[in-house]
């Protein structure tokens, strides 16, 4: 019988796995204090957590890391940190929109359902993905797992913005994937090749916040983890 209870509600959720065996893709470019957030809740409340790097074939300006790279901010946080959590583990999930006869997403939905496998619940707050899969996974929303008082609203475009400015990021990225990335020289290398034109592609907060539906089909973005970002950081 299942629980009327949201895992956040539930006290019993970090050691009893409520939630099952459960799937998230993010592209985490860089997994930042809001996306660490939701990773940690959902390890806690799962007994299997499989989670996808998104667009783990393209290196571009919304990917300025590589999908190994992700892999190891990944791993630098929830197990080599002091969480030490041992039920998850990683798979590269591609993009498919730059084929034609593709971009309806249909390959995209038959990649995920064939290596995810059989899932008890998706953890996404993405629109396009839950149109996707929703006829294949029970999707809840990552708000659903994380109690209200514990919530933390970010957006990964808003982060990289922020790195590209030299503003204050390293108060939007957890400590030890922030080391990481400076002892691999990573945010010198993002600010050379993809500085400029970061800043260039994002204006004003409203473009950040609100990317369009239309946007979402073509690049399968991110679970919308964060609804707005009202923080200052700069």
């Amino acid at each position: 019988m299942k629980s009327s209870k949201t895992a956040a509600e539930n006290p019993e959720g970090a050691s009893g796995g409520l939630l099952g065996r459960v799937g998230i893709i993010g592209r985490f470019k860089p997994l930042h204090n809001g996306a660490a957030l939701i990773l940690d809740y959902a390890c806690q409340q799962s007994q299997e957590l499989i989670i996808g790097i998104g667009s783990a074939n393209k290196y571009d300006l919304r990917n300025p890391f590589t999908a190994e790279e992700t892999e190891s901010m990944i791993h630098t946080y929830l197990h080599m940190h002091n969480n030490m959590h041992n039920n998850y583990h990683i798979v590269f999930i591609p993009d498919f929109g730059h084929i034609p006869q593709y971009r309806d997403g249909s390959k995209w939905k038959e990649y995920v359902i064939t290596t995810f496998g059989k899932l008890d619940h998706f953890i996404s707050g993405n629109p396009y993905v839950k149109e996707l899969l929703g006829d294949t996974y029970d999707i809840i929303h990552p708000t659903s797992i994380i109690p209200p008082d514990k919530q933390l609203y970010l957006n990964a475009t808003m982060v990289r913005k922020t790195i590209a400015e030299y503003g204050r990021w390293k108060d939007l990225i957890p400590d030890v994937v922030s080391t990481y990335l400076q002892d691999h020289q990573l945010i010198d290398r993002f600010r050379k090749e993809f500085g400029l034109k970061t800043i260039a592609s994002y204006t004003d907060l409203d473009h950040i916040i609100a990317e369009s539906y239309d946007d979402e089909r073509q690049k399968i973005i991110e679970p919308q983890i964060i609804e707005s970002y009202i923080a200052q950081n700069t």
